[in-house]
Order: structure tokens, then C-alpha cells, then sequence
């Protein structure tokens, strides 16, 4: 007579066994590859400056270097290119970035009492 304990696969078959699926890693568990999401880049956008026959020229120096981190040489450039063309690119920035510098800017040149002008378009590719 046999017993029921006989008629159980042992834990050794178990093992040996391939799982469901024919997984001959030994496993019984069948992956799936996801796909990676490819994320998209935010689009760009220049923020730039507008001269003006008030704002000076130091201020505007000022404002490159301390809103937008620009080196002295980089800002002195940038202050030149908008004096002699009436506009001139301070640097191409995400949207939120760039609307955050231009309100930075303009509150300064509130608080300093020039009418100093900024806008961003899109950044053509």
C-alpha cells in the first residue's frame, strides 16, 4: 500500500524540473522585457535682451552677470552686440527657466528705475 507522502513530486524532482514555459534556468518564471521610455527634450528658448536709450550699459553687465551668471568678458560682449544691433541673446534656456529670468530681470530694472526690455522666442533647431 502506498501513502500519500509517496505520491507527492519530492522537492529534489522539483528542482531538476523544468518550469512552465520550458525555463531551463531552473526558475518556473518567465520575465518580460519593458520598453525604456524615451523621454523627450524640452524645447528651448532664447531669452533676449532690448536696448534702450536709458538703461546703462554697467546695469546691463550687472544684470548678465548676476541673473545670468555670465563672465565679465561674456557680459561686456553680450552688452556690445545689444547696443550696436538693438538686440542681443543672453543664452537659450528651458521655458520655465527663461520666463524666471526674465521676471528677475525686470524686477530689477524696476527697482532701479530703467525700462529695460526682455522677451524669449523658440530656439530654432
Amino acid at each position: 500500500m502506498r501513502t500519500a507522502v509517496a505520491l507527492l513530486p519530492s522537492t529534489l524532482d522539483m528542482a531538476t524540473k523544468p518550469g512552465p514555459g520550458g525555463d531551463e534556468g531552473g526558475t518556473g518564471v518567465a520575465t518580460e522585457t519593458k520598453k525604456k521610455e524615451q523621454l523627450k527634450k524640452p524645447p528651448l528658448y532664447k531669452v533676449l535682451f532690448h536696448n534702450d536709450n536709458y538703461t546703462t550699459m554697467e546695469f546691463v553687465v550687472f544684470v548678465l552677470r548676476s541673473v545670468f551668471h555670465k563672465s565679465e568678458t561674456d557680459s561686456v560682449t553680450i552688452m556690445l552686440n545689444v547696443h550696436r544691433n538693438g538686440v542681443g541673446v543672453a543664452g537659450v534656456y528651458t521655458h520655465d527657466v527663461a520666463e524666471t529670468k526674465i521676471n528677475q530681470t525686470h524686477q530689477l530694472a524696476r527697482e532701479h528705475e530703467f525700462p529695460l526690455k526682455l522677451t524669449m522666442e523658440p530656439e530654432e533647431l
